[in-house]
């Protein structure tokens, strides 16, 4: 595992999506930011991170046999990888909820952002870039934002975190070059509010009840109503409300 450590950058994926076009990257490079100035999350959101405290980074991952359609494995691979080693540091509690972030306690601890390369008819190569909070203390204006040690009393030592994490990370995509039948159903038991009735808000800022089913193999989310029934959301079409 090849770790570049940058003191400030604008965001780790950029950087490493940039670098990967210049040179030929060793597969499972990781860029690390002590200080992310503009870290990007779904929606066009912004991730909040605190110098010394928490990890921001991005993992560059080749692949030679993962079709297109094969897009939200990646995600549910890389979501339950975040979650077994948040469990394994002691963290309580951790669920994913849909589509990209991990949550302890329902608070969000840790966000995800996949970008992916496409040639011919394969993902070639991914870059996955992580926000975890790890030692924070405060979070202001962020009431449902949580760290590790805000979950366990515990301060950590960033670097065996990050170790930790992007081998755990690793470990499980690179197990995606074959199908893994067992990946989704794993993703559903994790998922935050399953078979829970829910608040939901569409784009035009419309609320509604649903009770959360399950989520489809290309990523979507299946949500039971009482007007309408069973409906289905792709990415950005639906935010889930804690």
């Amino acid at each position: 595992m090849k770790i570049i450590k940058l003191s400030a950058i604008d965001s780790t994926n950029s950087y490493l999506k940039t670098l990967s076009r210049e040179i030929d990257l060793p597969d499972s490079t990781v860029v690390m930011a002590h200080c992310q100035t503009a870290g990007r999350g779904q929606r066009a959101s912004s991730w909040q991170s605190r110098q010394g405290e928490s990890l921001t980074f991005s993992v560059y991952k080749r692949f030679t046999a993962v079709a297109p359609d094969r897009q939200f494995e990646l995600l549910m691979a890389v979501s339950l990888a975040l979650k077994k080693v948040l469990e394994s540091f002691g963290v309580p509690d951790v669920s994913v909820k849909w589509p990209n972030d991990i949550l302890s306690r329902s608070k969000k601890i840790c966000g995800i952002l996949i970008e992916n390369t496409l040639t011919g008819s394969t993902i070639s190569a991914s870059v996955i870039g992580v926000g975890l909070n790890v030692n924070e203390t405060e979070f202001v204006d962020l009431p449902k934002a949580t760290s590790m040690r805000l979950e366990t009393e515990i301060e950590f030592d960033l670097d065996a975190v990050l170790r930790a994490t992007v081998d755990e990370i690793v470990s499980e995509i690179s197990l995606l070059e074959k199908p893994r039948p067992s990946l989704h159903s794993r993703y559903e038991s994790a998922l935050f509010g399953r078979n829970e009735k829910k608040r939901f808000e569409l784009p035009n800022g419309e609320t509604f009840a649903g009770t959360i089913c399950g989520v489809g193999s290309q990523g979507a989310l299946f949500v039971e109503t009482e007007k309408t029934g069973l409906r289905k959301f792709q990415f950005k079409e639906v935010k889930l409300l804690f």
